[in-house]
């Protein structure tokens, strides 16, 4: 049977992938956030899993504000990466593995979660610049990956409550799959930031900080709050931490903590990144 070894989390912002395509890394303003990941990578080389499931929310390249499907999870055997700006070439195109997506869609389904199927479906940087800072840039790139997008964009936007219940469901499903697979599940977005308005800018270390842990331990804590109170604490775009839930949902209540770094600012953001073992 399919298993879940562990969970990650990671911010997406969009500098990261500027950082690395112009060598920017070890730069002083980059070098703390970069070196926070090398635990991570050395998890992700030990337990070297097959598949990893990106938890992201997509910022246009698919959805626009025209449609936008609360839930959508790929359903193909690749994924192509498209120019977003920053005049970065795309990267080479992303392994997907079609037959494990229908089956989490149909398990989905059948738990009533009404999620949408893409059988063609490009990616961005909420999806790309969490593997390149993980798994290094690749061609081919090592593992499988399954995109599956929340929409944080358009309002209204999934409870933090939803998120959680949407990664219990996952994990059934990963768990159910009869294959011999290791699968980790990669939360991404966040952690505080707002990109408009008075409050451009804004980073609030403390709700972060208290986000991460209570991820870790005691992840309905974050369920207390409605969107609104989450976006007072945390900035318009702060939202994003929602998806972490569906992450830290898909593992076992209780989890070893391998790993933890927070670091600001970096892009008027405060980045999180966990990783927490689910064996």
């Amino acid at each position: 049977m399919a298993k879940i070894i562990g969970g990650l989390t990671s911010s997406h912002i969009p500098a990261v992938g500027n950082a690395i395509e112009q060598g920017l890394t070890q730069e002083p303003y980059w070098k703390r956030f970069f070196d926070g990941y090398a635990p991570a990578k050395a998890w992700l080389a030990e337990n070297q899993p097959d598949v990893v499931i990106v938890v992201y929310n997509d910022h246009g390249l698919n959805f626009f504000l025209d449609k936008v499907p609360t839930f959508a999870i790929g359903c193909a055997d690749r994924y192509e990466n498209a120019d977003e700006g920053w005049g970065l070439k795309p990267v080479a195109p992303f392994t997907g593995d079609a037959e494990l997506s229908w089956h989490i869609a149909e398990s989905l389904v059948e738990q009533e979660f009404d999620i949408c199927t893409c059988q063609e479906m490009k990616v961005d940087h909420g999806f790309v610049n969490p593997l390149r800072a993980l798994w290094g840039t690749s061609d081919p790139w090592p593992i499988k990956t399954i995109p599956l997008a929340v929409n944080t964009v358009q309002h209204p936007v999934p409870s933090a409550r939803r998120c959680l219940q949407l990664g219990h469901a996952l994990g059934r499903a990963i768990e159910s799959y009869p294959e011999d697979l290791k699968v980790v599940v990669l939360g991404t977005g966040g952690m505080s930031h707002q990109l408009q308005g008075e409050r451009a800018g804004i980073i609030n270390v403390e709700f972060d900080l208290d986000c991460m842990e209570k991820i870790i331990s005691e992840p309905q804590w974050l369920t207390q709050f409605s969107n609104d109170e989450i976006m007072a604490q945390a900035g318009t775009e702060g939202i994003e931490t929602i998806m972490w839930l569906v992450m830290r949902g898909a593992l076992q209540p209780q989890v070893k903590l391998v790993h933890k770094h927070y670091h600001v600012p970096i892009s008027n953001t405060g980045a999180g990144l966990l990783v927490l073992d689910n064996q």
